[in-house]
């Protein structure tokens, strides 16, 4: 840089300049993360709803179906009371207990990255925030794998695309 040049890069109206810029940037960032946060979280909330209601459904079948079967006969599903919780009830309502936690943590770490109080504490929340996302996923996969999830729906909630008012903001 010439004598002119390092006047000009110094010149605190043009550190205050930039320091404000890059604020505004980085506020309107946060902000755009934090809108797809929540929405990933309200996703994952509707999802849970509605993976245990379909689950309590094919309870109350199979309860039906156990009441209506003669003496000796055996269920299609596994042989149990109709007042205790079926297996598969059992193993969609862990799954989703697990991905409701790592969904909605998300945003939660990703608030407390926000204002976090050191680049240190910004780092370490940030990270979390990225293996609470990685785990959802996990969990998004296996709940497909086990036909709890079809096609379309799994395809919904992995393969989302950045909306347009976010992309001009990642760099």
């Amino acid at each position: 840089l010439n004598q002119t040049e390092k006047t000009i890069w110094h010149s605190p109206s043009l550190t205050s300049s930039i320091k404000y810029h890059l604020s505004y940037i980085m506020s309107e960032v946060s902000e755009a993360i934090q809108a797809k946060c929540l929405a990933f979280g309200d996703r994952i909330i509707k999802l849970n709803d509605y993976l245990l209601s379909q689950a309590a459904v094919e309870h109350e079948k199979f309860k039906k179906e156990f009441r209506q079967r003669k003496p000796g006969q055996k269920t299609s599903s596994i042989l149990h009371q109709p007042s205790s919780i079926p297996l598969h009830l059992q193993s969609v309502a862990a799954l989703c207990n697990q991905l409701l936690r790592s969904g909605t943590s998300i945003g939660a770490n990703n608030a407390e990255a926000t204002n976090a109080i050191s680049k240190a504490d910004f780092k370490s929340k940030s990270f979390i925030a990225l293996k609470e996302a990685r785990e959802s996923l996990y969990w998004i996969e296996l709940l497909h794998r086990n036909n709890y999830l079809d096609d379309k729906q799994y395809a919904s909630l992995v393969e989302e695309p950045v909306p347009c008012h976010v992309r001009p903001l990642i760099f």
